[in-house]
């Protein structure tokens, strides 16, 4: 307890509103109405940055001294942080240096670079190799170093958030869903909440590809996770914070995972209730609430008065065709299904009387068999238990069939791609699914390094406005060249994913089914 009363010291005395304004509360009308609860947004996308992290970084420069000030601060960040960072230094008239991966979107450099006084460098394709830059230089320089989340002044900053969600509703309040990356922001509210509402109840989310901090509260030590999701990219982050994560084992009630497709599904209860599109990151907490409603029966009955954070809309235009993509299967009013029907006239016509009862959304095929036709489809369902109503139809029908719909794979790539086959013997083709950074050189670096005698057999991108680039790649690979092969990758430090056992593949893009 004294510990939370230290931080609740350090929250009433912050200097964040020398420079931030109180954001409001709204509610969520459609999504009260769905949910048959009363939920309100608090809404940090309002903050001239668009984010919540202009409170903690701000709390921290203007509490430095005037030698530490002389000295210059540095930061290093892909996205909302560097933004806090840039405007505190502006306002107060401190000299900045931000470093940021080149593979950053072009929106975010370009909004950084506004501000005066503030030198910005890219570096790396990596977070990691920005911020290895970044200490090179503060040692060299002398800089201060202003970090993202983990420190008791960016925690207090953060901790606002808490003081105004409760001064706006007062005793309407159960509990706070909060999106969680580097655990700074949970951290602040808990801390604050738990010292003057312990019966509210804080909730954190994560997606399910980036839950560093569930990991790290279930194994009761903080986690280093191996791969990070990019989808989200303002909670890509392989470990907590050490001081967040001290503080959300005394605070955090509970913690929930969302997948990609329920994000995308929550960027559109954003816009419908505000008309604001949040970045993947802003939405993760409305994502997390719609979910504990949907599945938490029980907590959930006590609960009327929910709140989430928008923590941000800092997203790209370019981005809106993937996340409109992925929207109606996190509503789960879309479902995606392989499925094999005889290769003959009036198959169509039977598979379709099949599923009369269902609208199909998409349809892909292409000939390559005289005997059977591998088909890819999507239907249109009004619930989940929907999937298997399909499925059984399709059973009782002879059309065999497997469930796409949390294929990711299949969802990314393959969709797009329905009806090649390679003409050379498929035991020599393996599949991988890469993130390149989104950068000209990433696919030249890639083929350089690439041995002439293993050829791309299938390469297919899309390009989706975030940092990395989804690619899935097929190489030919003689079996007793994997080993070599698979130390070339590892050696190119692209992230992959092997792919070939994938039934996607196997259906629609191979010789063998």
């Amino acid at each position: 307890m004294k510990d939370l009363q230290e931080y609740n010291r350090l929250i009433q005395t912050s200097r964040v509103y020398e420079l931030a304004r109180e954001t409001p509360m709204q509610r969520a009308t459609h999504l009260s109405t769905r949910l048959g609860k009363q939920v309100y947004l608090k809404r940090e996308d309002a903050h001239p940055i668009f984010s919540f992290k202009l409170r903690g970084a701000y709390n921290l420069i203007a509490s430095l001294t005037p030698a530490a000030t002389q000295r210059g601060i540095i930061a290093v960040s892909a996205g909302n942080h560097a933004q806090g960072v840039a405007l505190s230094a502006q306002k107060l008239g401190i000299k900045a240096v931000i470093v940021m991966p080149r593979t950053t979107p072009d929106t975010k450099v370009v909004s950084v670079r506004a501000y005066r006084g503030v030198s910005l460098v890219l570096h790396g394709d990596t977070f990691d190799e920005a911020h290895a830059y970044a200490r090179q230089l503060r040692r060299q320089k002398g800089y201060v170093y202003i970090p993202p989340f983990d420190d008791k002044l960016i925690i207090a900053g953060q901790g606002t958030v808490g003081a105004e969600i409760l001064r706006q509703q007062q005793n309407h309040l159960n509990a706070i869903f909060v999106p969680v990356g580097g655990g700074g922001l949970i951290a602040g509210i808990g801390s604050y909440m738990k010292y003057v509402r312990p019966d509210v109840k804080i909730i954190g989310v994560e997606p399910e590809d980036a839950a560093g901090m569930t990991a790290s509260l279930r194994q009761r030590k903080r986690v280093i996770l191996k791969q990070v999701g990019i989808f989200a990219d303002g909670v890509a982050v392989n470990q907590i914070g050490a001081e967040p994560y001290r503080l959300a084992r005394k605070c955090v009630d509970e913690m929930i995972t969302v997948t990609t497709d329920e994000i995308c599904a929550a960027i559109k209860d954003v816009f419908e209730d505000t008309r604001v599109l949040a970045e993947p990151a802003g939405a993760l907490a409305i994502a997390g609430l719609r979910k504990f409603c949907e599945t938490r029966n029980a907590a959930v009955a006590k609960m009327d008065h929910l709140v989430a954070i928008l923590s941000g809309a800092n997203t790209n235009f370019d981005r809106l065709r993937h996340i409109a993509e992925r929207t109606e299967i996190g509503e789960q009013r879309e479902a995606l299904f392989a499925v094999t029907i005889p290769e003959r006239k009036g198959s169509f016509r039977a598979f379709c009387r099949v599923l009369r009862k269902y609208e199909i959304t998409e349809f892909n095929y292409r000939y390559c068999d005289p005997t059977n036709a591998q088909i890819f489809v999507g239907v249109r369902i009004q619930a989940k238990e929907d999937i298997q109503h399909i499925t059984a139809a399709l059973n009782a029908h002879d059309f065999p069939n497997i469930d796409m719909t949390n294929n990711e794979m299949a969802k990314l790539h393959v969709r797009y791609m329905v009806g090649g086959v390679p003409p050379f013997p498929p035991a020599d083709e393996i599949l991988f699914r890469f993130e390149f950074p989104e950068r000209p050189l990433a696919l030249l670096n890639f083929l350089d390094t690439l041995s002439p005698r293993w050829n791309v057999s299938l390469f297919h991108y899309r390009n989706h406005g975030a940092a990395y680039g989804r690619v899935l790649a097929g190489i030919q690979v003689p079996p007793k060249e994997r080993a070599v092969f698979l130390r070339y990758l590892r050696k190119i430090n692209y992230t992959f994913y092997p792919e070939s056992d994938n039934p996607a593949y196997r259906l629609f893009l191979s010789q063998t089914s």
